[in-house]
């Protein structure tokens, strides 16, 4: 998480990149980007190419466009996963190791196919829509308890109070965590968030650590003596013949934190800072809140927040652009659907956009828990508007928001007539 205007240095451009395809972007300090992320977004569609190698943050590719994210997303012996090869990937944990201690992979996130395939398997039925489906209810009354902490007060600042609780409470049930170490696992997670958009790569492998630590004495227990949730069904699941070790339900729960947080608290905060600025919309949702599913989609368009980071694993002629084994590219799906040559008027949000979006990505490491954040956001929406009078920003406090591989809000503080 970053929101230091000060740029990261830069570096030489390689000699295979014409300088038609170079254009100066820190995805991480970006001052604009951090100012008004998408807004900056559609600035970049207007003056770079779709694909386009910047040379901050050691130089890299950025797929700014639709159509170079939707075939990387699906190419995935081009667009590896795994951001070091796995033999250098296996010494550099090796030689940390002798020093940290055990550091777990967010596995199968780090992974490509066929090992990428055999670790999501087991996760693919927790995640799925009917699973998903049946918990709706215990996640409306969760957003209810929670939107009733401050619905009196007539302001509150969403992202403390409801974008980021709610998702860490409905996690801490699924996976069977105890709910009484809720206050540390939110701290875990603004550490870990912390971490990631770090100038020192040890923050961000620390923080896994800590992260696995915090988790370790529930996942021993589960062992024998199993519950109903995630953990507990982990211990019964083989891999390639052997039972799953504790190595590995630590790399599943390194995972399921970091993606299952964040993720949904961000889709939250864009999603309800839009309907705090476009009254009309908010007050066209309170009379038909039927439309609120479709109306979830098109936010998920309009703000999408991650960007998923990749290595070149060939050397490649893609799209027309020369691209070299082991050269980083990052999928900017952020900007991918605000592309004008995929949706007409992209700056625009239209409720009844008919081409779907690619917020959860595409192919084979498409988002596994979509059919969960989409319950999620849609019930907030649906209990925020049920419970609270037209609400709008607090003009004296503007939201605030971070960059990095997911460009989230920071702050956002709301205001109403109580």
């Amino acid at each position: 998480m970053a929101t230091d205007a000060v740029l990261s240095d830069t570096v030489a451009k390689p000699d295979h990149i014409p300088e038609s395809l170079v254009f100066d972007f820190d995805m991480y300090r970006d001052p604009a980007l951090v100012a008004n992320p998408h807004e900056r977004i559609m600035d970049i569609h207007r003056n770079a190419p779709p694909i386009f190698w910047t040379p901050r943050n050691n130089g890299h590719w950025v797929l700014f466009g639709h159509q170079a994210n939707f075939e990387a997303a699906r190419d995935v012996e081009t667009f590896s996963n795994e951001i070091y090869p796995r033999e250098q990937m296996d010494a550099i944990f090796g030689e940390l190791e002798k020093e940290l201690g055990r550091i777990p992979m967010a596995v199968p996130i780090n992974l490509d196919p066929p090992d990428h395939t055999k670790y999501r398997q087991p996760l693919q039925r927790v995640f799925s829509p009917k699973v998903i489906e049946g918990l709706r209810e215990s996640i409306r009354e969760l957003a209810r308890k929670l939107i009733s902490q401050f619905v009196d007060k007539g302001e509150c600042e969403l992202m403390n109070a409801l974008s980021e609780p709610l998702p860490v409470q409905v996690f801490l049930k699924m996976l069977g965590l105890p709910l009484e170490r809720l206050a540390e696992y939110r701290k875990l997670t603004r550490e870990h968030l912390d971490a990631i958009g770090s100038s020192n790569p040890m923050d961000s492998l620390t923080s896994m650590q800590d992260v696995a630590a915090a988790m370790r004495p529930t996942i021993l227990a589960r062992k024998d003596n199993p519950q109903d949730d995630i953990i507990s069904m982990l211990w019964e699941v083989e891999i390639d013949g052997q039972p799953i070790t504790l190595e590995d339900q630590e790399n599943y729960g390194v995972l399921l934190f970091i993606a299952g947080l964040d993720t949904v608290m961000q889709g939250i905060g864009h999603g309800v800072r839009h309907l705090a600025m476009d009254q009309a919309l908010q007050a066209k949702l309170r009379v038909a809140p039927e439309l609120i599913k479709d109306a979830t989609e098109e936010l998920l368009r309009r703000y999408t927040f991650t960007i998923p980071p990749r290595r070149v694993d060939r050397d490649i002629v893609f799209q027309g652009v020369e691209m070299k084994k082991d050269e980083r590219a990052v999928m900017f799906l952020p900007g991918a659907d605000l592309d004008g040559a995929e949706y007409e008027h992209p700056e625009q949000y239209k409720l009844d956009r008919s081409k779907p979006h690619i917020a959860f990505n595409a192919g084979p490491h498409r988002c596994l828990g979509s059919h969960l954040a989409r319950v999620e956001l849609q019930v907030v929406y649906e209990e925020l508007l049920a419970a609270i009078p037209q609400f709008k920003l607090d003009a004296t406090k503007p939201p605030t928001f971070h960059c990095g591989n997911v460009i989230g809000v920071e702050t956002l503080n709301l205001v109403w007539e109580v």
